[in-house]
């Protein structure tokens, strides 16, 4: 009985740790600045096609980790985020996150480690069934990214080869002109590009949601507002500053009916340091620069002003 009793004890001890654990340890996985170090948004018909590369970004543009674009549909889709989202939830997390928090739930309240999820008879059936749930997930996301990566690229030319990226604005690299494409982008789009990169950065250091209203799509606010609750749950903020681009170069632009779309790869520093809300004591980050390489997406209704759509990590 006291066996019982005490192995009883402990596993409410862990189920109450892992309760508590699980949204921190998502959260603390990604980056600190805006947009969480996840590729977010969604790039009208080409949020599926990848960008095409530059000098600034030579690599590959990441997938999208939360997106409303469904596959297929013609700009934006359906609510509902992304087939695999992180930190955020998606298919993956919301079984995963389902099956445990109905046993941990189970045996907080009384009813046994797996009354919430039909009776399951061990944990290690649990740790079966979820371990199959993410060879599934990850076997379909490895075809999907298949079949997306073989498609041909949209773009009619990127900025490639040395050379591209010309002396631009403001001092420093700036943006390259880029080579031709189906939308002309000129100069004063590049400076209104360089110019919302400083912007986003300091309305999200300063938890300024009308502000990030005024220079991002819906959809990009939505996940801008839901990293700053998941700051304030963890008692954080986040403070940027001395944004200053390095490089950038357009990787294509296109219409879409009454609505422009240019995407540029973006080579920028900053300082991004991370605070306890209640003490003010640095918890993350420090006072040197760091340099980042992201290729945000801009797009534009007809006769508008340029907002923030899509914002993509690079490999």
């Amino acid at each position: 009985m006291t066996f019982g009793f005490n192995a009883r004890g402990l596993l409410k001890a862990i189920a109450v740790v892992l309760a508590l654990a699980l949204p921190t340890l998502a959260i603390s996985s990604a980056d600190a600045r805006i947009g969480g170090g996840l590729s977010s948004g969604s790039r009208g018909s080409r949020s599926f096609s990848m960008p095409p590369s530059t000098s600034t970004a030579p690599g590959t543009a990441q997938p999208f980790n939360r997106t409303f674009t469904q596959p297929g549909s013609p700009s934006y889709g359906g609510m509902g985020g992304g087939f695999f989202n992180r930190p955020g939830g998606g298919l993956l997390r919301g079984l995963a996150g389902g099956f445990l928090g109905a046993g941990l739930f189970g045996l907080l309240f009384g009813g046994g480690m797996f009354s919430g999820i039909g009776g399951f008879s061990s944990i290690l059936g649990l740790i079966l069934q979820v371990g199959l749930i993410i060879f599934l997930v990850r076997l379909a996301m490895s075809w999907w990214q298949r079949r997306t990566l073989s498609q041909p690229a949209y773009a009619e030319g990127g900025m490639g080869g040395p050379g591209a990226t010309q002396a631009g604005f403001g001092g420093g690299m700036g943006f390259g002109l880029g080579a031709s494409a189906p939308l002309q982008i000129l100069p004063a789009d590049y400076e209104a590009f360089e110019r919302l990169l400083v912007e986003l950065q300091d309305a999200w250091s300063n938890e300024d949601v009308a502000r990030l209203r005024a220079v991002a799509t819906p959809e990009m606010v939505q996940y801008f507002t839901r990293d700053l609750e998941q700051n304030r749950v963890r008692n954080r903020i986040n403070k940027v500053s001395a944004t200053k681009l390095l490089q950038g170069d357009l990787a294509e632009a296109w219409r879409e009916g009454d609505t422009d779309f240019a995407s540029v790869a973006m080579r920028y520093s900053l300082i991004d340091r991370t605070f306890d809300r209640t003490t003010g004591q640095l918890v993350e980050g420090g006072e040197q620069p760091t340099e980042v390489t992201e290729v945000w997406t801009f797009m534009r209704p007809r006769g508008g002003n340029w907002e923030l759509s899509a914002l993509q990590q690079t490999n």
